[in-house]
């Protein structure tokens, strides 16, 4: 399938360009970014770059949407643009996003395979009510996709309350986002939108309502986001009994995704600069779990924000469609 990465020389768009190299079902076909990139030649933006993609000529989005011939799209736009966007090319084309233009609609589902892989059943009803031929697909905010794996699981024992407070690498911000000077021997304890976004998306991709509290706080780390999480469940089952649900989690296996990687691995001490590689990047490591009251447990959770939390989530949500035939 021929696919286009909208906002591809941006730090999330380089990544699905990385990612979608060499990739068996999804051939880059289009890169599109803002009017200061058009005409030139890939490898004269972009950081990284292969022989195959270094000399695609990136195209501006207005000439995009005039002849947006392609199977598919991945759209890496900022969420102030995206929205009107990503609207005109699902009429025809589906749309795997991610911003969070489309994310609290009713009729788009949120999506990470591994966790709500039922609602892609949304994507008919979309369809119908919009009357489109194609459909947009989102995946979670970074910090949420990281999170989402592990409240899976601990959602089989009745997910009751969550607290969490996260330490987001700097890439989280952007290239424009953050300074060396802001970031330099400090943490910043807030993300502007970032807690509510946690909080909502994750009982909108679970599918139940449950107590749940966020601080986020930006760390000078430079990839891979870490997060303390604390919960209470409905079940009182033993720090055993959840160490082998973390590691029996594996819900895609049998359907050989190209970018399938164990969902989660226990570490002891999870740490980014160790950890965040894990599984390209799609690996989510658990550890330092502890009992600390009756239903109630303590852990820490990591995972690529760019990865797994950002572009190739996006792939994966892909590759999930067209396996179940969702991309005809």
């Amino acid at each position: 399938m021929e696919v286009a990465i909208l906002g591809a020389t941006g730090l999330v768009g380089q990544i699905f360009v990385r990612l979608l190299e060499n990739h068996p079902w999804f051939k880059i076909e289009r890169l599109v970014a803002s009017e200061r990139s058009k005409g030139k030649k890939y490898r004269e933006i972009a950081e990284w770059v292969s022989d195959d993609t270094g000399d695609i000529e990136v195209e501006s989005l207005e000439d995009f949407l005039k002849n947006p011939d392609v199977d598919l799209v991945f759209s890496a736009l900022p969420s102030s643009i995206a929205g009107k966007v990503e609207e005109k090319l699902a009429e025809k084309i589906p749309v795997f996003s991610n911003a969070s233009s489309h994310r609290y609609e009713d009729d788009v589902p949120i999506l990470v395979p591994e966790v709500n892989a039922d609602q892609l059943k949304l994507i008919e009803f979309q369809q119908e009510q919009r009357g489109w031929e194609g459909f947009i697909v989102t995946n979670p905010n970074c910090s949420t996709a990281i999170l989402m794996l592990s409240l899976k699981v601990l959602s089989e024992f009745g997910l009751k309350k969550v607290n969490v407070a996260t330490m987001q690498a700097i890439s989280g911000a952007g290239f424009k986002g953050l300074s060396a000077l802001q970031i330099f021997d400090n943490v910043i304890p807030y993300i502007e939108k970032e807690e509510w976004k946690i909080e909502n998306e994750s009982r909108k991709i679970l599918g139940f309502d449950f107590e749940m509290s966020a601080i986020t706080t930006r760390v000078p780390v430079s990839h891979g986001h870490t997060e303390a999480v604390f919960v209470e469940l409905s079940e009182d089952i033993s720090v055993e009994e959840l160490r082998k649900a973390f590691d029996s989690f594996d819900p895609l296996k049998k359907l050989k995704l190209p970018s399938y990687a164990k969902p989660i691995v226990y570490k002891e001490i999870p740490q980014p600069k160790l950890h965040r590689k894990l599984g390209n990047g799609m690996t989510v490591t658990v550890g330092r779990l502890e009992k600390i009251g009756k239903k109630k447990f303590k852990y820490v959770t990591l995972g690529h924000n760019l990865v797994r939390g950002a572009a190739g989530g996006s792939i994966l949500n892909a590759e999930l469609s067209y396996r179940l035939g969702v991309i005809k």
